[in-house]
């Protein structure tokens, strides 16, 4: 039986280096579509993780902005050559990016631009740290069942990740041996707990540690962008957004932040998990969120993602300047699948 050392050596091995920012986003929100294709009834938590991870994705395409090659969009570009730009055929998911693109574009301050880089690092740094929480987990439980996932866990981990997985196996058992309707959704029930278990402790007890460290910017930045696309939306209807939950002016004014562990909780509460019991309920081969998903596990580049390329394309045929002080070094966003 591999040791949780291996677990995570042979995910490594299927990512880019933590260096590479936007490629190792896409990479991990594709194991984790990967993960609920292949038992879309079981794998609860992964199918969440991957909408989760993939809006994480927006953030560091952000950075990418921000540091293009060819020069800093908020030192470089007015609003109207922007919106111009913008207007090139890319919806760029809606009012919310709107709201997060018009961040950057007031960005004329260098210390409040390395201010957004550094929350931005931090929205990084928490899913590389929820990946590795429990990405070798699934890893384990879908080679090697519940004991490959026990024989690893930390003391620290007895509680909600053990114990979820745990339910998992439970009511995965229950289901293959359900005799009536009444068993079916007994079984159907334990994987819902086990999976609300294991996302209760990635908020509570992993992000904590770098939402905590935000500037008070970047967690009105991070609020704004808080939402998940588990339809391919053109905008927010029927999206769960923390924004819409709480209303713009909680966030801006920060009685509301997603960076707070008790607001976040109760969002994902009331809003995100009964919107994602619906599109889970009627999930099928042919439905929206199957082709999102089907999408996100082969990294197919998003709208964003190419207005973005757009941009390092159109930047020099504008005579923009190249930006010599970038401090974050990225690849390009157009990467091989």
């Amino acid at each position: 039986m591999p040791t949780r050392d291996e677990w995570h050596a042979m995910l490594e091995q299927r990512l880019p280096p933590r260096t590479t920012y936007v490629a190792r986003n896409r990479a991990i929100t594709a194991l984790y579509a990967r993960w609920y294709l292949q038992e879309p009834w079981l794998f609860q938590w992964a199918g969440m993780a991957s909408f989760a991870s993939d809006q994480v994705g927006v953030a560091l395409v952000l950075v990418e902005m921000l540091n293009s090659p060819h020069g800093a969009l908020a030192e470089q570009i007015s609003s109207a050559q922007a919106k111009g730009l913008l207007e090139l055929g890319f919806e760029l998911y809606g009012r919310v990016l709107g709201m997060a693109l018009s961040i950057p574009m007031a960005l004329h301050d260098a210390a409040t631009h390395q201010l957004l880089l550094d929350d931005l690092e931090l929205i990084k740094q928490g899913n590389d740290a929820i990946f590795n929480d429990i990405g070798w987990a699934h890893l384990a439980y879908s080679t090697g069942g519940l004991k490959a996932v026990a024989a690893n866990v930390r003391e620290s981990e007895q509680g909600d990740l053990l114990d979820g997985f745990r339910m998992l196996d439970e009511g995965a058992h229950q289901l293959s041996g359900a005799s009536g309707e009444a068993d079916y959704r007994a079984g159907a029930e334990l994987i819902r707990k086990g999976s609300v278990a294991m996302l209760r402790h990635e908020q509570m007890n992993v992000l904590p540690t770098y939402f905590d460290q935000m500037s008070d910017l970047g967690k009105i930045f991070a609020s704004v962008g808080a939402w998940l696309d588990f339809e391919g939306a053109t905008g927010l209807n029927g999206q769960p957004w923390f924004g819409g939950h709480y209303g713009a002016l909680a966030i801006v004014s920060g009685s509301r932040s997603v960076t707070n562990p008790v607001d976040r909780w109760e969002w994902i509460e009331r809003d995100v998990l009964p919107k994602w019991a619906r599109v889970s309920a009627a999930y099928g081969e042919r439905c929206a969120m199957h082709r999102r998903l089907v999408a996100l596990a082969n990294q197919a580049p998003t709208m964003l993602q190419q207005a973005a390329g757009l941009m390092n394309i159109v930047y020099p045929a504008l005579g923009l300047r190249s930006n010599q002080q970038a401090r974050v070094a990225l690849p390009s966003l157009v990467q091989p699948a």
